[in-house]
């Protein structure tokens, strides 16, 4: 499971197992276990005081039972004003998992730690260490000078007691928190309540310092009273204020600089710069992250640019469905416009021209195309030698596909047979109807196309250009699904190649007053500059506008 290559070590194993065996009722149960681990703290606490103070067994019983008392009360207040806090991440362990509960329950346990220190803080405060400071005073029959030493040493017990409950309650969310990850989708900010890791390394090692100081304070004295217990932690907390903070300070650097290296390049990195190379300063597991990070960039590099390359030689929609989780490789069927077309008398031009100026014309026809395509919702499909083929519908759908491929058709015989076109002369043939769209091909090399008779019957169409003279030619299956934004004049019915039936033919243009950028792209006016393919000799001057054809736009 995903779970378990985040949890290594026998702990977090532990904690797995008993999340996958306790349910939704594990939440509860960890959190009621972990804060009950403060009367061992409190029991200890008292221990160290009775190195301060003479006391008989019976007085010292007599406050454990009241110190463990008041924590058992103050447990019970925290408990009964926390469980609330965990009703999102019961209710997602039960089953709830839509988008919302899973964020709901995702953010409480991330900051269940945090918010319930901020919120029960002073329950403990309140409840324990200052009636059991007062009562420690009455016991031993101290002066009331001497609860001040003693509430010192329960404010140090406290906030050692606060971390631990908080690092303890960030390990038991841990397992919930991977469950419930497989389900959110990954953050790049997490937008709740937490203590950062500099917050963590500058208070915790110190306060630990503290306790230590106490410690041996405590087993090396003989007595003293409040003096000296009050001298103890004063000195204890100086200590770990100057040496144990510089220390700390020093130590805390040399683990934040790396991350923060890491953080600023990862910056860097979700905003599409692969060019991050993070300096590898440390030879400890920092240093061994780093350079993972370094060799990660650099696969994500070689990605991107197979990905360009992949945009290359594929229409950008097209790429991005074939890598999205919505591309099915064994093909689906959906209704289409197909568009051809191709270039008249090439293979004359061709003939008298040399190669470097077919290839130039080529390519300012192409260039020319393309956008125009693209620009309607269409995408190349193929280039057929002097032509191309284009899809409108697939793979992502357009009700208005007829539409969007005539407007196409429309805009490219504007540009490329209007004035200042390439030199070359198109015609095109659409027709609408139902291909599959799937990968197609085999041994390793693959291409996402459309199969089908429809395809077949547009490129017949196309071929009929040639014979009617009309620079676009549509089936009665397209314009039956047109709009109102054209005209479609009959040219009867042909017998086209390979097909049993003669197929009924249209040319179309556009009504006068509607414009081709109404639907399916931008607007236009003029026809699109065209890069200059090159001198022209008398082969490859522009034709003039045929008549009957397309109005130009």
């Amino acid at each position: 499971m995903a779970a378990a290559a985040f949890t290594q070590d026998k702990p977090a194993r532990l904690l797995l197992w008993l999340y996958r065996r306790l349910g939704r009722r594990y939440p509860a149960l960890f959190l009621t276990a972990e804060l009950h681990t403060a009367l061992a703290i409190t029991a200890a606490t008292l221990g160290l005081l009775s190195f301060y103070y003479e006391a008989s067994l019976s007085d010292y019983l007599l406050l454990l039972a009241i110190a463990e008392g008041l924590s058992l009360l103050s447990i019970w207040i925290v408990l009964v004003r926390t469980y609330p806090l965990l009703r999102p991440v019961e209710r997602w362990i039960g089953g709830e998992r839509d988008p919302r509960a899973s964020v709901d329950a995702w953010a409480a346990a991330i900051s269940l730690p945090l918010e319930m220190i901020k919120r029960e803080r002073k329950v403990p405060l309140l409840v324990v260490v200052l009636p059991a400071a007062v009562a420690t005073a009455a016991v031993l029959g101290l002066s009331w000078p001497a609860v001040l030493p003693i509430t010192g040493a329960g404010l140090v017990a406290l906030g050692y007691s606060m971390i631990l409950h908080y690092l303890a309650l960030e390990a038991g969310m841990r397992p919930v928190l991977v469950d419930i990850n497989r389900v959110v989708p990954p953050r790049t900010r997490a937008n709740v309540s937490s203590i950062s890791l500099r917050t963590r390394m500058l208070v915790a090692l110190p306060l630990i310092n503290v306790i230590t100081g106490l410690v041996v304070a405590a087993l090396t004295s003989n007595g003293g009273g409040g003096a000296a217990l009050g001298g103890d932690v004063l000195i204890a907390v100086g200590v770990a204020t100057t040496i144990s903070l510089e220390l700390t300070v020093m130590f805390a650097r040399s683990i934040l600089r790396p991350i923060a290296d890491l953080t600023r390049a990862t910056e860097r990195v979700l905003r599409g710069r692969y060019d991050v190379s993070v300096p590898i300063t440390t030879g400890d597991e920092l240093g061994e992250l780093t350079a993972t990070f370094n060799q990660m960039v650099a696969g994500l590099a070689e990605r991107e640019r197979i990905r360009e390359a992949f945009g290359t030689y594929l229409d950008h929609e097209v790429a991005e469905y074939i890598l999205s989780e919505e591309f099915n490789e064994e093909g689906e069927e959906q209704e289409v416009s197909i568009l051809f077309m191709d270039v008249r008398d090439f293979t004359s031009f061709a003939a008298q021209a040399d190669a470097k100026e077919v290839v130039a014309r080529l390519n300012a026809l192409f260039e020319a195309a393309v956008p125009v395509i693209a620009r309607h919702g269409g995408h190349v499909d193929k280039f057929v030698g002097d032509g191309l083929m284009a899809v409108f519908g697939a793979p992502e759908r357009f009700p208005d596909h007829a539409d969007r491929a005539i407007r196409a058709a429309c805009e490219l015989v504007a540009t490329i047979n209007g004035p200042g076109g390439p030199g070359l002369r198109i015609g095109i043939g659409v027709n609408t109807g139902s291909v599959i769209a799937g990968s197609i091909g085999g041994a390793g090399r693959l291409n996402f196309s459309v199969v089908g008779d429809a395809v077949n019957v547009a490129s017949r169409v196309e071929a009929e250009t040639r014979e009617t003279g009309d620079d676009v030619l549509i089936t009665a299956a397209t314009k039956a699904q047109l709009s109102g934004d054209f005209e479609c004049e009959p040219r009867g019915r042909h017998d086209l190649k390979g097909l049993g039936e003669p197929v009924e033919l249209y040319t179309v243009r556009l009504r006068a007053g509607a414009r081709a950028g109404d639907r399916g792209g931008a607007a236009f006016d003029e026809p699109l500059p065209l890069p200059d393919p090159g001198a022209r000799d008398g082969g490859g001057r522009a034709a003039p506008a045929r008549q009957g054809g397309i109005a130009p736009l």
